[in-house]
C-alpha cells in the first residue's frame, strides 16, 4: 500500500487539505469553508473528515499530518496559543492530540507563514540548495508575515514566533498596526494598506482609470486593479509600498546577509512592479557589503506555499 502524507492549511475562511508523496507530488486535495464560528472542536472534526475522506479515496496509508495555523503555536506540544482572527482565539487547544487520536498518526502544527516558508525551502526556491542556505520569506497579503531559514533550517525562536518580518517598524510615527505598534511594514505595504490608498486616490479623483475599472465600487479595489488601471497615481502608490518593503528587506539583509529573499502572498503577484523597486531599494540602502549575491525573487509556489509547507512539515516529522 502506498504511504502518503497529509497537509492542512487552516485559514479564517477556508480549510485546504492535500495528500502528497515525500517529493511533494499532490495526489488528492480538497477545500471547505472553515465555519470558525462553530468553535475549535467543530473545525478540528471537519479537518479530520477532510483528511479521512482523501485517504479513503486514494486507498493509501497515512504516515503523518502537517497543519499550518494562523497564529501562535506551541510547536513541541502541538497546542494553539493564540489565533487572533478565529473566535475564542483558540487559546490552549490541543489540536495535535485531538487529530492524532482520530487519524492514528503523528500530527505536527506550525504557524501558517512559517509553514509557507518551509514549503518554499522544501519544494520551491530552496529545493536544490545545499545545507548552508540562508533564506528569508515575506508573505505579503492581508497581513505581512515571514520566516527565516539559517543554514538550511527553519528558525522559530523560543515561542515559534521568529520571522514576524511584517512587524518591524518602518515609519516611527506611521499608521497604527493591528499589533498595536505604529508604522509596521504590515500597516504600510499589505494588501489592505495598498487598497486603502487606491480607494483614497479614486475618491479624490486622482485615479480615473481605477474608477472606470471597478465602476466606482471601492470594494473591488485591490493591488491588482491598481496596477492594471494605468493611473500614474496608483503606480506611485505601489512603488512607495515597494520601497517600504525594500527598507524591510534591506534591514533583514543587513542583519542576516541571506543568500535568498523570497516574496510570496497575493501582493507579490504584482511581479516586477514590486520586485524591481525592492531590489533597487536594497542596493541603495545596504552599504556594509555588496548585495550582488543576494537574490530577491517571487515565490515559485505562489498560493500553494502553505499547503506544500504543511506537506513538508509532515514529511520531516515537524521542524527539526
Amino acid at each position: 500500500m502506498t504511504t502518503l502524507f497529509a497537509g492542512v492549511d487552516l485559514g479564517g475562511t477556508t480549510i485546504a487539505a492535500a495528500l502528497a508523496d515525500r517529493e511533494g507530488q499532490v495526489v488528492a486535495e480538497a477545500e471547505t469553508a472553515t465555519n470558525s464560528h462553530e468553535g475549535s472542536a467543530a473545525v478540528i472534526a471537519r479537518i479530520h473528515r477532510m483528511v479521512s475522506e482523501l485517504v479513503t479515496k486514494s486507498g493509501a496509508s497515512l504516515q503523518a499530518v502537517g497543519v499550518g495555523v494562523p497564529g501562535l503555536v506551541d510547536v513541541a506540544r502541538g497546542i494553539t496559543r493564540f489565533l487572533p482572527n478565529l473566535p475564542t482565539q483558540w487559546r490552549d487547544v490541543a489540536v495535535a492530540d485531538q487529530l492524532q487520536a482520530t487519524l492514528g498518526c503523528p500530527v505536527h502544527l506550525l504557524n501558517d507563514v512559517r509553514t509557507a516558508t518551509l514549503g518554499e525551502l522544501a519544494y520551491g526556491h530552496g529545493r536544490d540548495a545545499d545545507s548552508s542556505l540562508t533564506m528569508t520569506f515575506f508573505s505579503i497579503g492581508t497581513g505581512i508575515g515571514g520566516g527565516v531559514v539559517v543554514d538550511g533550517r527553519l528558525r522559530l525562536g523560543p515561542l515559534g514566533a521568529a520571522g514576524e518580518l511584517g512587524h518591524q517598524t518602518i515609519l516611527p510615527d506611521g499608521p497604527r498596526c493591528g499589533c498595536g505598534n505604529r508604522g509596521c511594514l504590515e500597516a504600510l505595504a499589505s494588501g489592505p494598506a495598498l487598497a486603502s490608498e487606491g480607494i483614497r486616490l479614486m475618491r479624490m479623483g486622482l485615479a480615473p482609470g481605477l474608477f472606470d475599472l471597478v465602476s466606482g465600487n471601492p470594494a473591488l479595489v485591490t493591488p491588482r486593479e491598481m496596477l492594471a488601471c494605468g493611473d500614474e497615481s496608483t503606480r506611485e502608490a505601489i512603488s512607495r509600498a515597494a520601497q517600504y518593503l525594500g527598507i524591510a528587506v534591506a534591514n533583514v539583509v543587513t542583519v542576516l546577509h541571506p543568500d535568498l529573499v523570497v516574496l510570496g502572498g497575493g501582493v507579490a503577484e504584482l511581479g516586477d512592479a514590486l520586485l524591481e523597486p525592492v531590489r533597487e531599494t536594497v542596493r541603495r540602502r545596504v552599504g556594509m557589503f555588496p548585495t550582488d549575491g543576494v537574490r530577491i525573487e517571487k515565490s515559485q509556489l505562489g498560493d500553494r506555499a502553505g499547503i506544500l509547507g504543511a506537506i513538508a512539515l509532515a514529511v520531516r516529522g515537524g521542524v527539526n
